[in-house]
């Protein structure tokens, strides 16, 4: 708290994605899923790399409810993500979180753990995924015997 009683702010302010295009791109990036949101990461291309900060965007469809309860689930997700600063992005990537319904009646203390381990988890790159050794062999190659 400051020394007249308002909240200290707690990390850097988001930027925001704003058109359709930004949204589309960022959905072709990474995926991690939660009960109650999808978070979507991918890195900026060279025009827009020049710009400061990580960018975030929220979806809510139709899917979620009446337009009464999209905003709600909207206002929580953003208070969530405010609650949960500093999180772990990185500047040249922009997210998407992708709202579900169950976001309505989760505690929101939970809501909030699950931003954050979905901003750690889009964090960490491929080389943090440990493969099978029976996973599949790529196109042309054989399978060891």
């Amino acid at each position: 708290m400051r020394d007249d009683g308002r909240p200290r702010p707690t990390g850097e302010p988001f930027g925001r994605l704003t058109r359709r295009a930004e949204f589309q791109r960022v959905a072709r990036g990474r995926r991690w899923s939660a009960e109650t949101f999808t978070l979507q990461s991918r890195r900026r291309d060279k025009p827009e790399a020049d710009l400061p900060g990580a960018r975030v965007g929220l979806t809510v469809t139709r899917k979620v409810g009446c337009a009464v309860e999209r905003n709600r689930v909207r206002r929580r997700l953003k208070e969530a993500l405010r609650a949960a600063q500093p999180l772990e992005t990185e500047g040249d990537h922009d997210y998407v979180l992708m709202a579900r319904r169950e976001a309505l009646g989760r505690r929101f203390t939970a809501l909030v753990d699950d931003v954050r381990k979905a901003f750690r988890a889009a964090r960490r790159g491929p080389d943090d995924r440990r493969r099978r050794p029976d996973a599949r062999a790529p196109k042309g190659e054989d399978r060891p015997a």
